[in-house]
């Protein structure tokens, strides 16, 4: 299997220089990652608030080494909130943020991420948006779903996301749908072994069934985050089963990937939410994007040997 190769890869800085100075890197990676500054992207947002569909923004990098570089991803994502609210979108757009962008692998790291994180959070709740927590690989997940109740405390909106192929998940999503939480599921996209995640493709979409019909059963509003057209087909069974309304759960897909399905479920009256990156530290979010779908790394390749 190519995928945990890439996702080897993605921890490489040579692969990093190598993959970074080939001539057709930046035009493939627009396909996933469409700006690197608050500037590039407001004309993506309006786009695609105007054409019916929801956004979560997420601005990239993990690499973290410092607090100082910790602070600055914090106040990026503040001058997103100051841009959100001059658009009034708001209500249209959320935010996913990686605590390790927020310093969670430093010394002190969980009190550092939770520190720098909750300013977000206040100024997303101030013009009526929130931010969900992205889940990293499993040995930060008991940080991040502390940081999560932290938050919600003050903000019970705050969501957070689960993966599919940890065995853990199963017993989280119990929790998470009796006490109300926001919860996007997702199949994972991280490099795991297999004493605490399934390997195989089947086991990871039979356990994503059973997680999604405990979120639908739930208290809590579940979040789809799958390209799977089966998937999303169970998924609308298992809310019509739940007795869900249209705007009682809601689905998420990348940008760049399906655009036109995004727009059919939006126009069937389904709330459609686009995981919209930007920023300059791409890398390991394009790497991931290439080991979640054989077809994304096809079309990579295929650039590369055809426009390189």
């Amino acid at each position: 299997m190519l995928g945990p190769v890439i996702l080897a890869a993605s921890r490489s800085d040579r692969m990093r220089r190598l993959i970074s100075a080939a001539p057709v890197t930046k035009q493939v990676v627009d396909r996933f990652i469409p700006g690197e500054t608050v500037d590039d992207i407001v004309p993506i947002i309006e786009e695609l608030t105007g054409r019916g569909l929801e956004l979560t923004m997420d601005v990239v990098g993990e690499d973290i080494t410092s607090p100082e570089q910790a602070a600055a991803a914090r106040d990026a994502y503040l001058a997103l909130v100051d841009r959100l609210k001059e658009l009034q979108l708001g209500e249209r757009v959320e935010m996913s943020v990686k605590l390790s962008m927020f310093g969670q692998a430093l010394e002190g790291g969980h009190e550092l991420a939770l520190a720098n994180v909750r300013p977000v959070v206040e100024a997303a709740a101030a013009i009526g948006t929130t931010v969900t927590l992205d889940a990293e690989d499993h040995t930060t997940l008991d940080s991040m779903f502390a940081i999560h109740e932290a938050l919600r405390e003050d903000h019970p909106q705050t969501g957070c996301v689960i993966q599919a192929y940890l065995f853990r998940t199963e017993a989280d999503a119990r929790r998470l749908a009796a006490n109300g939480s926001r919860v996007r599921l997702v199949k994972g996209a991280y490099k795991e072994p297999a004493e605490v995640a399934h390997q195989q493709k089947h086991e990871i979409d039979k356990a994503y069934v059973r997680i999604l019909k405990v979120l639908m059963e739930g208290e809590g509003y579940p979040m789809i985050g799958s390209h799977d057209p089966r998937l999303i087909s169970i998924a609308q069974e298992l809310a019509r089963k739940a007795g869900r309304k249209p705007d009682e759960y809601e689905f998420q897909m990348l940008y760049g990937i399906r655009g036109e399905e995004h727009l059919r479920l939006a126009a069937e009256g389904h709330r459609m939410r686009v995981y919209t990156a930007y920023g300059t530290d791409w890398y390991g979010y394009f790497m991931r994007r290439l080991a979640e779908k054989p077809a994304n790394l096809r079309f990579f390749v295929r650039s590369m040997l055809t426009k390189g």
